[in-house]
């Protein structure tokens, strides 16, 4: 039975945002755990749980609006720090707003007043606590926006086969053969025309071939342990 557009839809989002959401709702969850045991403050502990994991579902789901932006892949084409460090700037001063905002919300709602609050913000305003929360957003943004994109650069779910499947002493091997092969690959193609690589009678042709050959060796030869872990 097909799926309807709407529910597939539906599908889609609720699985793109479900990684980012559970990343921070731990995140988050540590962030106040280790709060309240520095601070000794175990007051409405369930509670504060509760609003720390729903702040991850918003900032899940804000993820995911921003990299649907086109200026957030500005530096896409740059080395992998420069993506890292530019989205993750830009989902901490997201973030830093937001919380900022809340506070100025709280603080009128509990009767505060607009003329009042430059005098909250400078006086009253727990900055320290704000700022070493804010910080360890930073880190989070910083581990999850390089698990991204270096998931990104594997791509076809390389990045969980490496964790969760290939033994590691097999993957180290297999890892440095296929990169050794395509830089081979790559000096090959620069340093010979496509009529000299195409030419059965040139050594070029003969060097491809070989190369070629091993890439699909060393696949054939990792397949059938993939396909026996495979669940």
């Amino acid at each position: 039975m097909s799926r309807s557009p709407a529910l597939a839809f539906v599908v889609k989002e609720f699985k793109e945002m479900l990684p980012p959401t559970i990343f921070f709702a731990v995140g988050f969850n540590l962030i106040l755990l280790t709060t309240q045991l520095i601070l000794d403050d175990y007051g409405e502990q369930f509670a504060s749980f509760m609003l720390a994991t729903a702040a991850a579902l918003v900032i899940g789901k804000s993820v995911l609006v921003a990299n649907a932006l086109p200026f957030l892949s500005r530096y896409d084409t740059e080395p992998l720090i420069w993506p890292v460090l530019y989205k993750s700037a830009f989902y901490f001063v997201v973030v830093f707003v937001v919380r900022f905002l809340e506070k100025l919300i709280e603080y009128v709602a509990h009767g505060g007043t607009l003329a009042a609050m430059p005098d909250y913000v400078a006086t009253h305003f727990t900055w320290h606590r704000f700022l070493a929360i804010q910080i360890w957003i930073l880190v989070l943004f910083l581990i999850s926006t390089f698990i991204t994109e270096l998931d990104k650069l594997f791509g076809d779910g390389e990045l969980y086969r490496i964790l969760f499947t290939w033994r590691s002493s097999d993957l180290k091997l297999t890892r440095r053969q296929r990169i050794r092969t395509l830089t081979k690959l790559s000096r090959l193609t620069e340093a010979h025309t496509t009529e000299e690589l195409h030419d059965p009678a040139t050594p070029a042709h003969a060097e491809l071939v070989v190369l070629l050959r091993g890439l699909v060796e060393q696949t054939s030869a990792r397949a059938p342990e993939t396909q026996v872990r495979s669940p």
